[in-house]
């Protein structure tokens, strides 16, 4: 087993919880720093630079959302928040402080997994140039041109612009407001109707079954989500 994969810093206070994620982690190859306190948490984050954070929201001291927000004053690295809290504005909190990814306890370890795996891969993936593959779908976001099995599916502006934000964030949840602002600007953060309405979009020209979507996903109350093919195994 490697001892030089990615570090990983468990912002975690239940003794319980750390040494079941630091034995599912050690077993797949990553270096593990365990914070058993906000405050630790957010030190650790700055001496030890890890590759990616996963913090608990319910934490002595600061909680999980300051952590988050301190990290985020000073590095991008990925954040994954592990809570029992499943409230829609607890997620919502959480991800517009900055965290990347939301996993609600109980959780199961393959999900985990994934989300670390997606974050990585997703923290060091080149921020141009990228081609997804949607199912039969080829989404070429630097040429802003979609094809199915070679023939070209027209997208709108807004649409790509919709695309790009969620491919910026691949296989990771965005809320509401992030697309909303990244999209239509800051005067339209409350239009969620505009979301649905592009959404249904995209899903009919993207999806080969537009009513259960495999690409393009529904975070109930908190955003979406953009799952391309490697994402999706």
């Amino acid at each position: 087993m490697t001892t030089h994969g990615p570090v990983i810093l468990l912002v975690e206070d239940e003794p319980e919880i750390r040494r079941f994620v630091r034995a599912a982690l050690k077993a797949n190859g990553y270096r593990v720093v365990e914070s058993s306190t906000g405050e630790r948490g957010a030190v650790d984050a700055g001496t030890h630079k890890p590759d990616l954070a996963i913090v608990d929201l319910a934490l002595p001291g600061i909680d999980g959302v300051e952590v988050i927000r301190r990290i985020r004053g000073w590095s991008s690295m990925p954040v994954v928040v592990l809570s029992a809290r499943v409230q829609e504005h607890s997620k919502i909190e959480a991800l517009d402080a900055g965290a990347d990814d939301y996993l609600t306890k109980p959780f199961g370890v393959g999900e985990l997994l994934a989300r670390i795996r997606v974050a990585l891969r997703r923290a060091a993936r080149p921020a141009t140039g990228e081609v997804l593959m949607l199912g039969e779908v080829e989404l070429d976001l630097a040429k802003r041109r979609a094809t199915r099995g070679g023939v070209e599916v027209h997208l709108t502006p807004v649409e790509f612009k919709l695309l790009a934000c969620l491919a910026k964030n691949l296989g990771l949840v965005v809320t509401h407001r992030q697309l909303l602002i990244e999209t239509w600007g800051p005067s339209h953060a409350g239009d969620t109707h505009y979301l649905r309405v592009y959404m249904k979009q995209l899903r009919d020209k993207l999806e080969v079954d537009p009513v259960q979507p495999r690409h393009l996903i529904t975070e109930t109350g908190v955003g979406y989500r953009l799952v391309a093919d490697e994402e999706a195994g």
